[in-house]
């Protein structure tokens, strides 16, 4: 259909094109690839992998989980320009290969090919158009929060490579339409497969002058992938290959599934190799990190899901992974070429009161849907910060010394781990420990806060007489017991937590291992602390520690499911928070609420519940510092969700949790919730229904 000087014409400029997309992929490729090698293996199972990511991918599920509407269009927009890798092959085809060759195309076998490319022609050109008019004519703030921006993406780079990319689909898929609709025209008929195009070829009139309008359209299509090729690795649209890469080198566990988001990469303290720690500069970043910018697609979806930035911190993921993007357009060919950054993270991803502000809730992993991990980049920031600069909120440095001496961050004395228990001896309840039960069956983990807080001692206590109750074979560690290093490792003193947990890997795996009868049915360990639970679950086994870890919600569940526990109703006038380290970071959301609620229908539910779950402030160590300046405090508004939730109590199923909540402004307001463990409930209505019946 093409005369042969257009033939050539287009060769020529395919071949320049691809040659400088080529060099600029190349670049992309040879700089993220800079980044650091270790971790866990990120190509193991590799047909598997790519299998997930085409899956997770095609089905767009991590799209849809917000803002269905906007999803709605940009699923149009996605599936059609899919198709278009079919469909711009076949036009190049008709275009360039003899007169007759691709005829069949208009054979009626063909038909559904050509109603597909029609349709979604038309859905591709209407979700650009709505999603261009969202963000140049209503502006919507969803896509433009007040955050600190890199001074390329603040100075309208975002804007123009949003317009360049929108107006490229636009013309691109609509040219498309023109030159088939001039090609009906030109050929004298309509064709029943392709109705849009027919209607606007019944609209300019039938006759052979028209086929110019069809090398207008051919040209137009085709002629600009090949203008837009160039630019493509530089632009915002390379998370239509990022995004796939991304989830396919996503951390796996070994059975293959996705690694829980609570679960960090460790420091091989004993490779001498290793001449710093964290990441002080771009490079330093795990290699998948850096390639999370550019899967970036600029939707803030993590910044909305935010509890710092829902709370007016200056924190914002989506900023640290923009600014890492734009940054990467200027340094993309020093680092590609093996020189070191010119600037530190510090200097334009985020700053130190960002870094500090962050509750590791993992509500950005969660919310993004290409895949990024934006709390790795600033948990590898806070290791740099405190273990080669030294530079951390001076308020850490108490709990960083509690730990150190005396095993906790209260740095109270270790005589005192056993404290808790004294009440329960006038109940002629003796509690064991390792030394005086060996063939346990569950180990309780009392962990710091059940050991010495006050509010969190009555959960452990309740949890001992519930153990009690359901005759479980337990004993507890006592002093043997230390910090998991879990608020260390989350304020980035990886060398702390790695000497805690080494220690108390050590101590367990004796006490695990002795007066094991039965190798299939391996001891548990229980606790009621989110945060050991998952120091315990996902940490340890980085450091030789493997063991069936269960949540006292989960044991709880298990006992009631047994008949070993009787079922009872506390939904009624209860709400239930969800730990981020329990729930978004472990996946644990029903056996607390079969707990509280065994019908499921007298609970009532926070709106921000689940995976969506809003955090009480306490993560990342944020529980030992001054909260970070801004609008309000997190457990505040997490509170007032509560209060406005019309529940008279607060199930919490974390002593951080139930402490934060409890310390809120509001929760001293009138109407204000009580907050109340889970097992602390259960307890106190068990007693009462044991009191009525010997009564």
């Amino acid at each position: 259909m093409l005369s042969p000087v257009e033939k050539m014409l287009f060769v020529l400029l395919a071949g320049f094109a691809l040659a400088f997309a080529w060099v600029g992929f190349e670049r992309v490729v040879r700089a993220v690839t800079r980044g650091a090698k270790g971790g866990s293996d990120r190509t193991s199972n590799l047909p598997n992998r790519v299998g997930s990511a085409v899956l997770k991918t095609m089905g767009q599920r991590t799209v849809f989980r917000d803002r269905p509407w906007v999803s709605l269009a940009h699923a149009g927009v996605f599936y059609g320009f899919v198709f278009y890798l079919l469909v711009n092959v076949i036009d190049a085809a008709y275009g360039l290969l003899p007169r007759g060759t691709m005829d069949w195309i208009q054979s009626t076998w063909m038909g559904p090919y050509r109603l597909a490319a029609d349709l979604l022609t038309v859905t591709v050109l209407l979700g650009i158009l709505l999603l261009l008019a969202r963000r140049f004519v209503l502006r919507d703030p969803a896509l433009a929060p007040d955050v600190p921006l890199h001074e390329t993406a603040s100075a309208g780079g975002v804007r123009r490579d949003s317009a360049i990319v929108g107006v490229f689909i636009l013309l691109h898929v609509g040219f498309r339409l023109v030159g088939e609709s001039f090609h009906l025209a030109g050929s004298g008929h309509v064709d029943a497969w392709q109705p849009f195009a027919s209607l606007i070829a019944a609209g300019v009139g039938f006759g052979e002058g028209r086929m110019v309008g069809w090398h207008v359209g051919w040209w137009g299509a085709l002629g600009l992938i090949l203008v837009f090729l160039p630019y493509f690795p530089r632009s915002k649209h390379l998370h239509l290959i990022a995004a796939p890469v991304n989830f396919t080198l996503e951390r796996r566990r070994d059975d293959g599934g996705s690694m829980p988001s609570g679960v960090l990469e460790p420091i091989d303290f004993e490779d001498e190799s290793i001449e710093a720690y964290g990441a002080a500069n771009l490079e330093d970043l795990p290699y998948a990190q850096i390639l999370d910018a550019y899967a970036c697609i600029q939707c803030h979806r993590c910044t909305d899901a935010c509890p710092a930035h829902a709370t007016g911190k200056k924190l914002s993921p989506s900023a640290l992974e923009i600014n890492k993007r734009y940054e990467l357009r200027t340094e993309a060919s020093s680092l590609a070429e093996g020189q070191p950054s010119a600037r530190p993270l510090l200097a334009f991803a985020l700053d130190e009161e960002q870094i500090w502000a962050c509750t590791t809730c993992g509500a950005c992993i969660d919310a993004c849907p290409v895949g990024n991990e934006p709390m790795l980049d600033i948990v590898d920031m806070r290791r740099e910060r405190v273990l080669m600069a030294g530079a951390f909120p001076a308020d850490l440095q108490n709990a960083f010394r509690g730990m150190e001496r005396t095993g906790n961050p209260w740095g109270l004395s270790q005589e005192d781990r056993l404290a808790w228990r004294e009440p329960l001896r006038d109940e002629g309840i003796h509690v064991p420990t390792v030394e005086d039960n060996a063939d346990f069956e569950v180990l309780f983990w009392v962990g710091c806060a059940g050991a010495y807080d006050p509010v969190a001692q009555e959960t452990t206590r309740a949890m001992a007489r519930i153990l009690e109750h359901a005759g479980v074979n337990y004993a507890v560690l006592g002093k043997g017991e230390t910090c998991t290093g879990d608020p260390a490792r989350r304020a980035g003193n990886e060398y702390l937590y790695y000497q805690l947990a080494t220690q108390n890997v050590e101590v367990l795996n004796d006490v695990m291992a002795e007066g094991l009868l039965d190798a299939n049915a391996p001891k548990r360990i229980v606790t009621a602390c989110a945060h050991c639970y998952n120091a315990l679950l996902n940490d340890y086994p980085q450091l030789g520690g493997d063991y069936d870890v269960v949540h006292h919600t989960q044991l709880l569940d298990e006992l009631v499911q047994a008949g070993r526990l009787p079922p009872l109703d506390l939904g009624s006038g209860t709400t239930y928070h969800d730990p981020c380290y329990l729930g978004r970071h472990n996946g644990e959301f029903d056996a607390p609420r079969r707990v509280l609620d065994p019908e499921g229908s007298s609970l009532t539910e926070l709106p921000r519940n689940r995976e969506k779950s809003f955090c009480c402030g306490a993560g990342g160590a944020q529980f030992w510092k001054e909260e970070a300046p801004g609008a309000g405090k997190v457990a505040d508004a997490r509170m007032q969700e509560a209060k406005e939730s019309g529940a008279t109590t607060v199930a919490a199923a974390c002593p951080f949790c139930a402490s934060m909540l409890s310390s809120s402004s509001v929760a001293s307001e009138p109407g204000a919730p009580e907050i109340v463990d889970v097992a602390v409930l259960y307890q106190q209505r068990l007693e009462g229904i044991q009191a009525r019946l010997s009564a």
